[in-house]
């Protein structure tokens, strides 16, 4: 078997938030690969470098691996690694292995007809999860008429994104002023309040606050036993989060988009900066990367937690290894991969129940490269 044909698509994929009422959209890279016998796998993620992540796909990469065992994703990514990016292994990069990575395992359960959670070593085939709910556009009536829903569906752990500014790109990044840290505080508070102490919160600030900023927001929050205070700083500073870790009793949280490599994912680990890890296949190295991730984390004794969105892939990793944790249904992601493929698991009364077809499990939707930006 081998690799016969490698293609990425930037889609444009509608989906809806609760309460509002305008469509939203959002930019998805999306890579198949074909075989030449013909199994294909797929993966899919939203990125801020979605076209450049897809042109050096289409460019680079897929003269590279063309010809290469697809049941070899150590192979692969050595590969990449050489051929492209052996100076810089961050960036465009990174995100274009890891979709390329995920889509192999995907052709590798169909052609050994088992779930990749299985092939990672198949830990449970049920995941606890949490839904990250709380967008900065909802006031805080609406972020608790919101979580009231999704408590009334049995899903009582929940995330709120903070530290986002007056005006967020894309509704979670932006640059926050000394007004709303302490507007984010008020609204931990507001649900704490209006939700009461059965409720797990958590919070992310998505590497938007300055350290100061940072401290400030924890140590307001403290009073509302928070299951933990997600990629806190611009950057992810593992030096900065170590110091921050010291100084807040509020649990940190980190390793989701943005930290590419488990070379990163180690200074968290080694500073003593994090109380819980977040590797996300989509940008740590696909599933081969998370592997490793899990397993340095394991080493540590840190437990892991999913960050960074897109459910659909992830749960596999945390279903696959022994010290997997709770799956990210965030609103936006879960209704993404919803929108591109047939049988996507839903999560039910805070749980997803992994599929047993082989590979991911769900399948592209008939159309959906309709759905391509042209050029």
């Amino acid at each position: 078997m081998k690799i016969a044909r490698t293609a990425a698509h930037v889609l444009r994929v509608p989906y809806n938030f609760p309460l509002i009422k305008e469509t939203q959209h959002a930019l998805v890279t999306f890579v198949e690969i074909e075989t030449d016998d013909g199994l294909k796998g797929h993966a899919f993620s939203s990125y801020p470098m979605r076209f450049a992540i897809a042109d050096f796909i289409n460019r680079e990469v897929r003269e590279e691996i063309a010809g290469m065992d697809p049941l070899r994703p150590e192979a692969v990514r050595t590969a990449l690694y050489w051929k492209l990016s052996n100076k810089v292994f961050m960036g465009a990069w990174s995100c274009a292995a890891s979709l390329v990575d995920i889509a192999l395992w995907d052709i590798r359960g169909k052609s050994l007809e088992q779930p990749v959670w299985k092939l990672l070593g198949g830990a449970r085939e049920k995941c606890p999860i949490y839904v990250t709910f709380g967008l900065p556009r909802y006031s805080k009536a609406e972020l608790t008429e919101v979580a009231k829903q999704l408590i009334a569906e049995g899903h009582t752990q929940l995330k709120l994104a903070v530290a986002a500014g007056a005006k967020p790109a894309e509704g979670m990044f932006g640059q926050p002023g000394d007004a709303d840290i302490v507007e984010d505080a008020a609204r931990v508070r507001h649900l704490r309040e209006t939700l009461g102490d059965n409720v797990t919160l958590m919070m992310d600030a998505n590497k938007n606050c300055k350290f100061t900023q940072a401290m400030r927001l924890a140590r307001m929050v403290e009073p509302y036993d928070l299951a933990w205070f997600e990629d806190p700083l611009v950057q992810a500073d593992p030096r900065l989060m170590a110091q921050m870790r010291r100084a807040t009793r509020v649990p940190l949280a980190a390793g989701s988009t943005g930290t590419s490599d488990i070379s990163f994912l180690r200074e968290y680990l080694v500073h003593e900066a994090i109380d819980i890890a977040q590797p996300n296949v989509r940008d740590i190295g696909g599933f081969t990367g998370g592997l490793r991730a899990a397993a340095l984390a394991q080493a540590f004794n840190i437990p892991l937690d999913m960050g960074g969105n897109f459910p659909h892939l992830n749960m596999h990793l945390h279903a696959g290894v022994a010290n997997g944790g709770r799956v990210e249904f965030h609103l936006g992601g879960w209704r993404i991969g919803e929108a591109l493929f047939d049988g996507t698991p839903p999560p039910v009364k805070g749980w997803v129940t992994l599929p047993q077809a082989p590979g991911l499990g769900f399948t592209p939707k008939s159309g959906i490269l309709d759905l391509a930006v042209r050029n």
